[in-house]
C-alpha cells in the first residue's frame, strides 16, 4: 500500500499487488483490504514520519486535500521497501548461520537498509597465502572430561567451564576445548564455543548514532558463551594497510590475534558473523577469551565473547574494542599500529568510564 485518499467519505488505498508490476496497481476501498498487519504498518509509518517533522508543519490528511502529502507517501514507500529488504537479509543470515540461535533484524530509526558489502561467514576465512590447519593431531580418551586428564590438562591449563557451562577461568587464560579427535561425545561439558551461539540475537539500528548494534532477545546468564568474533585472517602488514583506510572512514573491525605473537589479525569488515555489528563500550558486558579447538596453532586462536554479568532480554551487547585476549587493555589490540599515526575515532558509548576514543 503506497498512498491513501478520501473520496465521498471513503478511504481508498493504492495497492501494489505482490508479484505484479506497478502498472497493475489499483485503488481499493478500505473494506476490500484483508491485511490488518500491512494497514497497521502503513499507519505506523505515517505516524513516524509526522512525528519527525517540525511542529506546525505536520498536516493532517483532511487539511491536505484529503490525501497524503507526496513527502509522506514517498517515506511510506521507502519504508515498505526497506522492510522487505531487511526481511530478505534476515532470511539470508539465518540460512547461512550454522548455530542454534536465530538472527533477527530491526530498524525503527531511519531508512538504512542491509549493508551492501558484507558477507556472513561462520568461521575464519584465510586470506590468500594463509593456511589454517583445522585438524587436531591428538585428542583425549576421557569418559568424563570433568574428572580425567583432558585436553586443558594436556595443554597445562585448567578446564575452562563449570557444570553449568559457565566460564570459571580468569580473563587472559586460554580455553582448550575437546576436538574432533577426542573420544568424548557431543554432550561433553568441554564443548561450548564449538557449538556456536545458542541465543536469539537481533541486529538493530541504534538511535545514538552508532549505526547497527546487536541486542539479545533472551536473558543471558553471567559468564556464558555468547558468540565468536570471526572474519578474514590477514597478516599484520596487511592489517596495517587496511587500518589506515578504516580509520579515515571512522570504522574499526581489526582484531589482533596476539595471544603469543602478532603475526595475524582478524578483519571483520567485509566477512564476519553477528559480532561484526557489536558495538564498543568502555564498560562492556562481553569479555574476550582465546580459544583452541581443532587448530592448536597458538598464533591463530579463535576469539570467543563471554558475558561478564547477567544480560537482560532487550539489552545491547558490547565489548571493549581495546580488550586483548590476554585480558589487558591496550590501544593496539584493535588497529594495532600506534595511535599517534592514526586518525582517532571518537567513542560514543556513553559510559561513565568512557576513554573518549576507540583507538
Amino acid at each position: 500500500m503506497h498512498f491513501l485518499l478520501y473520496f465521498k467519505d471513503m478511504e481508498y488505498y493504492l495497492v501494489k499487488w505482490k508479484g505484479w508490476p506497478d502498472s497493475t496497481n489499483t485503488w481499493e476501498p478500505l473494506q476490500n483490504l484483508k491485511c490488518p498487519l500491512l494497514l497497521q504498518q502503513f499507519s505506523n509509518d505515517k505516524h513516524n514520519y509526522l512525528s519527525q517533522v517540525k511542529k506546525g508543519k505536520a498536516i493532517t490528511l483532511k487539511e491536505n486535500h484529503r490525501a497524503l502529502k507526496p513527502a509522506i507517501a514517498e517515506y511510506i514507500v521507502k519504508k515498505a521497501k526497506q522492510r522487505i529488504a531487511l526481511q530478505r537479509w534476515q532470511d539470508e543470515l539465518n540460512r547461512r548461520k550454522n548455530h542454534k540461535g536465530m538472527i533477527f533484524v530491526e530498524n525503527t530509526v531511519d531508512l538504512e537498509g542491509p549493508p551492501s558489502d558484507f558477507y556472513y561467514i561462520n568461521e575464519y576465512k584465510p586470506a590468500p597465502g594463509i593456511s589454517l590447519v583445522n585438524e587436531a593431531t591428538f585428542g583425549c580418551s576421557c569418559t568424563d572430561c570433568f574428572f580425567e586428564k583432558c585436553c586443558p590438562a594436556e595443554a597445562g591449563v585448567l578446564l575452562a567451564y563449570n557444570k553449568n557451562q559457565q566460564i570459571k577461568i580468569p580473563p587472559g587464560t586460554p580455553i582448550y576445548e575437546c576436538n574432533s579427535r577426542c573420544q568424548c561425545g557431543p554432550d561433553c561439558p568441554n564443548r561450548i564455543v564449538q557449538k556456536g551461539t545458542q541465543y536469539s540475537l537481533c541486529i538493530f539500528r541504534t538511535s545514538n548514532g552508532c549505526g547497527w548494534g546487536v541486542k539479545t532477545l533472551v536473558k543471558i546468564r553471567r559468564r556464558s558463551f555468547v558468540m565468536e568474533y570471526v572474519g578474514e585472517v590477514i597478516t599484520s602488514e596487511e592489517a596495517e594497510r587496511r587500518g589506515q583506510l578504516y580509520d579515515n572512514k571512522g570504522i574499526t573491525y581489526l582484531f589482533d590475534l596476539d595471544y603469543e605473537s602478532d603475526e595475524f589479525t582478524v578483519d571483520a569488515a567485509r566477512y564476519g558473523n553477528v559480532s561484526h555489528f557489536v558495538n564498543h563500550s568502555c564498560d562492556p558486558n562481553l569479555q574476550v577469551f582465546n580459544v583452541f579447538i581443532d587448530n592448536l596453532d597458538t598464533r591463530l586462536p579463535r576469539i570467543a565473547l563471554f558475558s561478564t554479568r547477567t544480560i537482560n532480554a532487550g539489552e545491547e551487547l558490547t565489548f571493549d574494542y581495546q580488550m586483548k585476549g590476554s585480558g589487558d587493555i591496550s590501544s593496539d589490540s584493535i588497529d594495532h599500529s600506534p595511535a599517534k599515526k592514526r586518525a582517532r575515532t571518537v567513542c560514543k558509548c556513553g559510559a561513565v568510564t568512557c576513554r573518549g576514543y576507540l583507538n
